[in-house]
Parts: C-alpha cells; sequence; structure tokens
C-alpha cells in the first residue's frame, strides 16, 4: 500500500505522482505521438500510415505509398520540429519514413 504524503492533493498532482511512481510515461508518449501525428498531417496522410512507432527519441513511421514517403522526407526537420511542438517537449529527435 502506498504512503500517504498529503492530506489534500489537487487531481493533476495525483496522477503525475501516479505517472512517475509506476514508470508510464514512456507508453504516455508512445500513445501521445501516435495521436499528434494524426493531428498535424491530417486525414490525407493518415489514411497512407500502416504503422507509427517512437523508440528512444527516433519515431519509425511505415507509409503505403512511395511517393508519399519520398515527398515527406523533403520536410522531415519540419515535421520533427510540429511533432515536438504539439507534444509540448523535445522528445522526437529523428523521423524514418518506411
Amino acid at each position: 500500500m502506498a504512503k500517504r504524503h498529503q492530506e489534500h492533493q489537487s487531481m493533476e498532482e495525483a496522477l503525475k505522482s501516479f505517472v512517475s511512481d509506476n514508470n508510464l510515461q514512456k507508453g504516455l508518449d508512445k500513445v501521445a505521438v501516435r495521436d499528434v501525428w494524426e493531428k498535424i498531417m491530417g486525414p490525407a496522410i493518415t489514411k497512407y500510415t500502416r504503422n507509427i512507432k517512437l523508440e528512444r527519441e527516433t519515431v519509425y513511421v511505415e507509409l503505403t505509398s512511395s511517393v508519399l514517403r519520398e515527398e515527406l522526407s523533403y520536410g522531415r526537420q519540419k515535421i520533427i520540429d510540429n511533432l515536438n511542438d504539439e507534444l509540448g517537449k523535445v522528445l522526437v529527435k529523428k523521423l524514418v519514413l518506411r
């Protein structure tokens, strides 16, 4: 049973401590990257996206269209910047398009 630190604690503080105590931040970041990709890239590109995976500081994106893969590779740094801006922290340093 966990120790009680304070009598009164805000919901935000309680959730943050729960996430940090149980080492859940990596998993939450992986889900957040998928959600942010769909949000910033839009439905047209999301339709051709097969899989998105975050490992360490690299996002691996599998695309079904080689033409789209080539086009997105030209704006790789801008995509990384947009992902980090939307996430609110520097989480992605490299983008690999497959």
